[in-house]
């Protein structure tokens, strides 16, 4: 694997973290507003926090799939799921 892939591949990993992770923790305003009844974005959403999470979840699922890919384990190349052709 190049790292171009493995940017890309951290990349949809992340993407795939933050929306798991995002509606951790979060609560509507206790009070709507009086014309709409919308109670609009959560009150205190943690943004900061849930990136530091989501960047080290994404870090771990890509370190384990990075392995994977790494140690041949599962390959399109070789062995019983090559590529025909190959």
């Amino acid at each position: 694997m190049n790292w171009v892939t493995a940017i890309v591949l951290y990349v949809i990993i992340w993407m795939v973290a933050l929306f798991a992770v995002l509606p951790f923790g979060t609560h509507p305003n206790p009070e709507p507003d009086a014309a709409t009844g919308w109670r609009g974005a959560p009150e205190r959403p943690r943004l900061g926090l849930k990136v530091l999470v989501t960047s080290l979840i994404a870090l771990m699922i890509w370190g384990a799939i990075t392995f994977v890919i790494q140690s041949g384990w599962i390959s399109f190349r070789s062995g019983w799921m090559a590529l025909p052709g190959s």
